[in-house]
């Protein structure tokens, strides 16, 4: 996907997302329409407090586990996974 001007693509869960230079990891999840993690009883969860405290934001990005996405900046063809279920 090309670049538009002023905006940065990253991949979240195989879904191109197109965001602005500045938004969090945890915002482009939510632009996909997905959850970032399923609790252990199955419950879908999102980002709440949104500074990396309660670690309900954790993601996998560019294979690296456990990362706290509200507090990481979208970087262009980063590629995201979650273990979420779509919203």
């Amino acid at each position: 996907m090309a670049e538009a001007a002023g905006s940065i693509t990253v991949t979240v869960n195989g879904v191109a997302v197109r965001v602005t230079p500045g938004t969090t990891v945890a915002s482009a999840t939510l632009i996909a329409g997905t959850q970032t993690r399923v609790s252990v009883a199955g419950e879908p969860r999102a980002p709440l407090c949104g500074m990396g405290i309660c670690f309900e934001c954790r993601v996998t990005i560019d294979g690296a586990p456990h990362q706290r996405s509200c507090q990481i900046l979208c970087e262009p063809g980063m590629q995201v996974t979650t273990r979420g279920e779509p919203a």
